[in-house]
């Protein structure tokens, strides 16, 4: 064979014009290889400008909307928790804002949590999709993978079925702002200060000193005691024999007093009340105090009720009755002698 005719030959099978070997798609979706083709009609250009153009550029295409739409979606949740963030526009809501500096700071660290936890779905979920998408473009069967994920995702419900429920609860205490860092609260089993809150699991400190690790999931109620406002509310004894209309206006003075006092001023926020006659016991007539106070406040403000109440009474003569017990000491009688011996002392 001569060099001539087996360039020939070598021409024509890079260049084939037989649109039955054609590398591209029948459906003409395959754009840069027809391009190609259609310019060259060399089929090995056609298929390696796929392979080596065509992929890639389609990847780095879903790479970069993958990127743009993270960015965007986090930019907007960025923006939702900065408005979150922000004071009340309102004259009222800057109102108790001035008298609750706390409510500022739980609001922000509220919605700043909520923020980090949209921004964490988000990027799993375009994590997700767009990483599905680019195996797709690479030649990799994604159906099994989805078929996978979901019967993986059905195990996962199955077997942490306590996780989830920890996870999901964390999220509409959060959002509900049930509770937060700072706060008293009662969850049943423990009572302390909530020290820190997760998506999981409320970590909190009680009175004694012992940290209690609280699951999100087993608080089925809470009592948060530190929210907004709280109330002192004292019952004091006095005995049945005292005139309990004097008593109502002493008590009224004493708390009218501690209204007054400048140390108190910003922990007593309303005038307090007497309710009169709460129970009449066997021991004594109970009247009833209350004073409303700031979250947090009323335990020191009882203390101090307690102690300025024992010291008016004294000081007023009025009673406060005391369990008091009788003991009785019956003396044994004394010993007498047998007869044989009185007989005895007798003769001598």
């Amino acid at each position: 064979m001569s060099i001539t005719s087996a360039s020939a030959t070598l021409v024509g099978l890079l260049a084939d014009p037989d649109p039955a070997l054609s590398p591209c798609a029948s459906d003409g979706s395959d754009n840069i290889c027809d391009f190609f083709y259609e310019r060259t009609g060399n089929v090995s250009l056609a298929r390696w400008s796929d392979t080596l153009i065509g992929r890639p550029l389609a990847i780095l295409g879903l790479l970069i909307l993958a990127v743009a739409l993270r960015y965007v979606l986090r930019k907007a949740i960025d923006r939702v928790v900065k408005r979150a963030e922000d004071p009340a526009t309102s004259k009222l809501g800057m109102a108790a804002e001035r008298a609750n500096p706390m409510q500022a700071a739980r609001r922000a660290q509220r919605a700043e949590t909520m923020g980090s936890l949209f921004k964490s779905m988000v990027t799993g979920i375009v994590v997700a999709i767009f990483g599905t998408m680019m195996l797709s473009e690479i030649g990799v069967d994604i159906a099994p993978i989805i078929a996978s994920a979901g019967i993986i995702g059905i195990a996962l419900g199955f077997g942490a079925q306590s996780l989830v429920k920890d996870f999901l609860s964390g999220v509409f205490m959060i959002l509900e702002d049930q509770f937060g860092v700072g706060d008293i609260i009662d969850v049943g089993e423990a009572t302390g200060t909530v020290e820190a809150v997760s998506l999981r699991v409320t970590r909190l400190r009680d009175i004694n000193g012992t940290v209690w690790y609280v699951p999100n999931g087993e608080i089925l109620k809470v009592g948060n005691q530190s929210q907004n406002w709280s109330r002192t509310v004292l019952d004091v004894g006095v005995g049945y024999h005292e005139d309990i209309a004097r008593v109502r206006v002493v008590l009224e003075d004493i708390a009218h007093a501690m209204w007054e006092d400048e140390e108190f001023t910003g922990q007593v926020i309303e005038e307090p009340s007497v309710w009169g006659v709460q129970e009449l016991s066997a021991d004594a007539v109970t009247m009833r105090v209350v004073l409303k106070t700031t979250p947090g406040s009323q335990w020191a403000v009882a203390r101090e009720m307690r102690q300025r109440i024992k010291a008016r009474f004294d000081h007023e003569g009025i009673e406060i009755p005391f369990a008091q017990r009788v003991v009785w000491h019956r003396e044994e009688p004394k010993a007498t002698a047998p007869a044989g011996d009185e007989k005895a002392e007798a003769g001598e």
